[in-house]
């Protein structure tokens, strides 16, 4: 199967431009009109269309690009950071990450009940995400080694899918339980 074909520059833009106005839109409220979008976006709703077949598919696009860019942040902030504190800003990141699924909480849902592998794939790519750091901070002795990235995913997964006021707080709040039981038992090296 011969792959699909670049799109022209402003097909590209035109995309990447509702993607960033699907993820506002979404930010604000989880049942954004993809006319609400696609003006957003400055474009008619059959651009909208042309891209994506479904409001599913926009949402499941806006999702996948969210956590690309999450994913991308390990090695970033390894380089600007001890291991434990790139850990902690991370597991961090994943709340704020939550919040932009909670915006589109209706519809992610729907996409779940589907054999969809966006979920799957996105959780994969999480957990990956975070085994580099926790590997990282295990190898230099300020985390614990043995604990996988797909735990600390679920860890985290069970208190952000909470759909409680100031869940976002709470969520912090444990996340600085969960990473003082990471770095609990670390052997320091050197």
């Amino acid at each position: 199967m011969p792959s699909p074909r670049p799109l022209r520059a402003d097909a590209r833009r035109n995309r990447e431009a509702l993607l960033t106005a699907a993820r506002e839109a979404f930010l604000v409220a989880e049942d954004a009109h993809v006319e609400e979008i696609a003006r957003r976006a400055g474009v008619a709703v059959g651009t909208l269309y042309r891209h994506f077949e479904t409001r599913e598919a926009l949402v499941a696009a806006v999702y996948r690009q969210e956590v690309a860019e999450l994913c991308e942040a390990p090695a970033e902030l390894l380089a600007q950071h001890s291991p434990d504190e790139a850990l902690r800003t991370f597991l961090l990141l994943l709340v704020e990450h939550a919040s932009v699924g909670r915006g589109m909480g209706e519809v992610l849902e729907s996409i779940m009940a589907t054999d969809s592998p966006v979920f799957e794939d996105t959780r994969n790519e999480m957990a990956l995400a975070l085994e580099e750091l926790l590997t990282a901070g295990a190898e230099a002795g300020v985390v614990r080694s043995g604990v996988s990235g797909r735990i600390v995913l679920r860890a985290l997964g069970g208190i952000c899918g909470l759909r409680a006021d100031g869940w976002k707080d709470d969520a912090k709040e444990i996340v600085t339980i969960l990473y003082d039981g990471l770095r609990y038992g670390a052997t320091r090296r050197g």
